[in-house]
């Protein structure tokens, strides 16, 4: 039955922190990818208002159909990244998963640019998140750091090990939390905001200002915004707070 790259969460310490770590307010929760099902009879017997599940495997959801007779009905059969995510009920939304690592951080971030979202609690590769949880001046602090903590807090909550797993995948895992912010940006800024983000990080060798022309910005207007923001010339990228590249995207576009 395994297919998709699975490893199936077997550690049922973990798969009890997880399931704890939804909140008890929660009435609206998503799994994305339930497998066989380790976290969804737990997150089915917390009894929220509105449970749905989001499986790509066929096999996966006839199993889970068999094994949960709870969830006739709740079970979608799509890729989450090509899912509407619009079929979801429009109100606050916490979702839960031990993400395939392929594609952690494209789903990620389509959650996280979903109205509706509240809050999660993902599994990731452990580098994947150390690059989620790192702040300006660390070693893997980049797009992802930065575009992820401009929407949501992330937190971790635990680390798990190869064995926790089965068939144990190659590498360590971290468990992490994700609390919705205030909005920093409208979604009519967020794309040109990402774009600038991505662009500083784009020639990684380059200070800012360079990464930043060489990615198409004009020259006198990059200058005259780093000068504005006090930024110092020979400044790179992974200097830069969230907070001072929303002053740069500002003064961008003023």
């Amino acid at each position: 039955m395994r297919k998709y790259g699975q490893h199936f969460l077997i550690n049922e310490r973990i798969i009890d922190a997880i399931v704890e770590a939804v909140p008890a307010a929660a009435q609206n929760v998503v799994e994305i990818g339930p497998g066989r099902g380790a976290l969804t009879q737990k997150l089915l017997e917390k009894n929220v208002a509105s449970f749905t599940a989001v499986e790509i495997d066929p096999q996966m959801q006839a199993y889970l159909l068999a094994h949960f007779p709870a969830l006739q009905g709740k079970v979608m059969l799509a890729d989450f990244l090509r899912f509407d995510i619009g079929r979801l009920l429009q109100k606050p939304t916490f979702f839960v998963s031990n993400l395939p690592y392929i594609d952690a951080a494209e789903i990620l971030d389509k959650v996280l640019s979903w109205p509706y979202f509240s809050g999660a609690v993902f599994m990731f590769q452990k580098e994947q998140a150390q690059r989620i949880l790192a702040s300006a001046g660390a070693e893997r602090y980049g797009p992802l750091s930065i575009l992820t903590q401009l929407r949501a807090q992330p937190r971790l909550l635990l680390r798990a090990g190869k064995a926790c797993f089965n068939p144990p995948p190659k590498v360590e895992s971290m468990v992490l939390t994700f609390e919705k912010r205030e909005s920093l940006l409208s979604a009519q800024q967020y794309p040109r905001f990402a774009r600038l983000v991505k662009a500083a990080f784009a020639h990684k060798r380059k200070t800012l200002y360079n990464s930043l022309v060489l990615s198409g910005y004009d020259k006198a207007k990059t200058a005259e915004a780093l000068a504005q923001a006090a930024v110092k010339p020979a400044a790179r990228a992974q200097e830069i707070t969230l907070e001072k590249f929303l002053q740069l995207h500002a003064l961008f576009i003023s």
